[in-house]
């Protein structure tokens, strides 16, 4: 079986800490033990791991998220990329034409789709591993994992099952989509699950169904067509069409944790960075990514959340609405492959050029590529650390007090040998990231260009 993670969408129920790049699956607030944090993807993977199925695991994501998950796993998990983001039915779609390669004897094999935020016990992926036993025993096209509602709530989708239930398993009757509180009450009468997101099928089953949808059922085909592809949900789009389901119920610990209020639930501590509460001070988490320090007096049931890209003090109940208020600016935090950036401050100079000024930290061992700028010149100031830069091909050490001045169009990289900081300012016509011309990401081979 493969197991497939969704991970793409920008998380903005987690904003201000949540954003196209740096989405709600990557913020390492979940506890650990010695103190330590992860973020909800290192969990899943961590927790495939421990029943044997992070060997045959593939991400599903967007190109913006590649690097950070390159950062966050040290294993090597195979990554499919959106060549834009869509809807899950597409994503699924261009993952299963990935395995449909001349060198996959099995099309019989089964695919589990997975989303990335869930909060489960290990019983839950102990119980993935035996959804092909039942899809095979059932002779249906798709199973579902359900969960049994521990409460009512109008927050999750459900599972309406038939009423005779066959070997640890149900034949579906419907779907409903987050329905009212009082309809949410009748479903749990009726033996309704909480949808979680979970699909089990074979490849066969998915390639015929593009077929029969005059979709492509390769993968090169599927990547040229991609932009014309319906921007739909797989519950939407097959689970809903479908006639031949299943679902398995599940009765341990599940949580959607992509509201401010679920994922506080599960943080040991109540505060995070530079901040104190007061002991009236009832129910309320202060993360802050900010140097300057928060004061909590008196404020109760509440989230208050402090990074680059804004501020957010609200009910934890109403945390999510947080959703609509925010726009679609660029982010001003992103980790990368190499390390992270943090943007401190954007302006118009009195010349009419734009200005940004950002922190770069680089990771030891780690560079940034070979390149230049068409739009703008860069200034570095090294505030610590040590490493190697190069220059228009002249290869040079790099320490602290240093500063660098690259000229609009001059080649430039640079690798860190220890923990590497420093101030870039960017200057010029237009400031973008997308003002950026690689030359390779090899540091070996950016090098050999040295003279």
């Amino acid at each position: 079986m493969k197991i497939l993670l969704l991970s793409g969408g920008s998380g903005r129920r987690l904003w201000p800490l949540s954003n196209r790049i740096r989405s709600k699956q990557f913020l390492k607030l979940l506890s650990m033990e010695n103190n330590q944090y992860e973020s909800m993807l290192q969990r899943v993977c961590r927790q495939l791991d421990s029943v044997g199925l992070l060997s045959s695991t593939h991400i599903i994501t967007t190109q913006d998220q590649v690097e950070i998950i390159h950062n966050q796993l040290e294993n090597h998990i195979p990554i499919i990329s959106e060549p834009v983001p869509k809807g899950t039915f597409s994503a699924i779609s261009l993952a299963v034409t990935s395995f449909n390669t001349p060198l996959l004897t099995n099309l019989e094999e089964c695919v589990c789709v997975l989303p990335v935020d869930i909060f489960v016990e290990l019983s839950f992926y102990q119980l993935v591993t035996k959804t092909p036993h039942f899809l095979q025993k059932s002779k249906a096209d798709l199973a579902h994992i359900g969960v049994k509602p521990r409460f009512s709530s109008d927050q999750f989708g459900y599972i309406v099952p038939d009423i005779q239930k066959t070997d640890d398993y149900y034949h579906i009757s419907h779907f409903i989509e987050k329905p009212s509180p009082k309809q949410a009450l009748q479903l749990i009468k009726k033996n309704a699950l909480w949808n979680c997101g979970v699909y089990v099928f074979s490849i066969r089953f998915m390639l015929q169904f593009l077929k029969d949808k005059g979709l492509p059922t390769h993968y090169n085909g599927m990547l040229e067509n991609y932009d014309e592809l319906p921007n739909l949900s797989f519950d939407h789009a097959v689970a809903e069409e479908s006639n031949r389901s299943i679902v398995i119920p599940y009765q341990g610990e599940w949580d959607d944790i992509g509201t401010w209020g679920a994922i506080s639930k599960q943080m040991k501590s109540y505060a995070f960075g530079p901040c104190e509460l007061t002991a009236d001070t009832v129910n309320t988490h202060i993360i802050n990514e900010l140097s300057q320090p928060i004061h909590v007096i008196g404020i109760s049931d509440s989230m208050i959340v402090a990074g680059p890209d804004g501020i957010l003090v609200a009910n934890k109940k109403r945390s999510s609405e947080v959703k609509k208020l925010i726009t679609d600016v660029p982010p001003r935090y992103a980790e990368k492959r190499w390390g992270s950036y943090k943007v401190l401050e954007k302006s118009i100079t009195s010349e009419g050029k734009q200005s940004l000024t950002k922190i770069v930290s680089v990771l030891p061992g780690r560079n940034i590529s070979y390149q230049f700028h068409q739009e703008r010149q860069e200034i570095w100031t090294v505030i610590s650390g040590t490493g190697e830069i190069i220059l228009n091909d002249q290869l040079s050490c790099i320490k602290a007090g240093d500063v660098f001045q690259i000229p609009q169009g001059s080649k430039h990289a640079v690798k860190a040998d220890t923990p590497l900081q420093f101030i870039e300012v960017q200057l010029g016509s237009k400031v973008s990231e997308e003002d950026i011309t690689r030359i390779t990401y090899s540091w070996e081979e950016a090098v050999r260009f040295c003279k």
